[in-house]
């Protein structure tokens, strides 16, 4: 079978170097927004997953509404006011869509690039069917609607590749506790891991990132970071936590919190133990709360005693 025309020209987009310093500028004036907290607000931290998916729901779902009503004769004034609703939402959303979208790899910030062209151009078309509408120009205003929508499809298009294809917000430490199997694993002697410093070992052929803290206790991470797949153990510890040597995301050492966007969604985290000098792991099973299943097991983990368990 050949390979389907719109994915070969999508991957050869991919490997397109020539908007390469346009993306440079670009994404340099987006980092350099004074936006603060608010920039972990708009990557979705809070809400587990990239937030753009879920504001850009509200222009698409308003201008698709509007061309609906659009082929119905005398419903032109409720269509303008749907496509207004559109234009005023745009806004927030593609702020959001810009904030992720520069930090992002460079292969997913090539479609990405394009992808805001096209939505921008819905929004011109959009701007200009909404001005005619105004002025009385009602067959224009729809013309201008009907050309916005198919800027919105192509748009959607590329989102999804970017999504999914590319997957470009999705969570890259999924998989761990699916991969690793139950019980313990004997990962290296304690004096195979130097103080505050990060440590990169296998299990079940997953990388796992392991820190020995000044006061004794060892911590274990998944290593991949769950943004883009990073490499933690290239990180910098600090204050109990990671940071991503990739796009500067933050974990907390404990369990593995998000402290710190543009990941959304925390690392997967091991229980660890001292056996015989030796350091032994097992992936950290949570109940539905959140909380660590088997609180007495839990707080035996937590000595530090070379024997005894303790938590990471």
């Amino acid at each position: 079978m050949r390979q389907s025309r719109v994915l070969w020209l999508l991957d050869l987009l991919e490997r397109e170097p020539r908007a390469d310093a346009v993306i440079n500028a670009v994404r340099k004036e987006v980092q350099a927004l004074p936006l603060g907290d608010g920039r972990d607000f708009l990557h979705g931290r809070w809400l587990g997953h990239p937030l753009h998916p879920l504001m850009v729901q509200v222009p698409i779902g308003s201008w698709l509404s509007a061309a609906v009503l659009d082929l119905y004769p005398g419903r032109s004034r409720e269509a303008g006011l749907l496509v207004g609703v559109g234009l005023v939402s745009a806004a927030p959303a593609a702020l959001a869509g810009w904030v992720d979208w520069a930090e992002l790899h460079r292969q997913q910030q090539r479609v990405g690039l394009v992808h805001a062209l096209a939505t921008s151009t819905a929004v011109g078309l959009y701007a200009a069917s909404l001005t005619c509408r105004v002025k009385g120009r009602h067959a224009a205003g729809r013309a201008y609607g009907f050309l916005g929508m198919t800027a919105v499809a192509l748009g959607g298009m590329l989102g999804g590749h970017l999504a999914y294809r590319q997957a470009s917000g999705a969570n890259h430490a999924e998989e761990v506790p699916h991969i690793v199997t139950e019980g313990w694993h004997r990962i290296g002697a304690v004096t195979d891991f130097p103080v505050d410093r990060p440590v990169r070992r296998s299990v079940d052929d997953v990388p796992v990132l392991v820190v020995r803290e000044t006061g004794g206790a060892i911590h274990a991470l998944a290593e991949r970071c769950s943004h883009l797949a990073g490499p933690l153990s290239a990180g910098t510890v600090r204050d109990g936590c990671v940071q991503c040597p990739w796009h500067g995301s933050v974990f907390r050492l404990s369990d593995g919190w998000n402290v710190r966007g543009p990941a959304t969604a925390p690392q997967p985290s091991f229980d660890t133990r001292i056996s015989e000098g030796h350091v032994e792991i097992r992936l950290r099973q949570h109940d539905r709360n959140g909380q660590v299943r088997d609180e007495a097991e839990a707080g035996q983990r937590r000595t530090k005693t070379g024997a005894h368990e303790h938590g990471s």
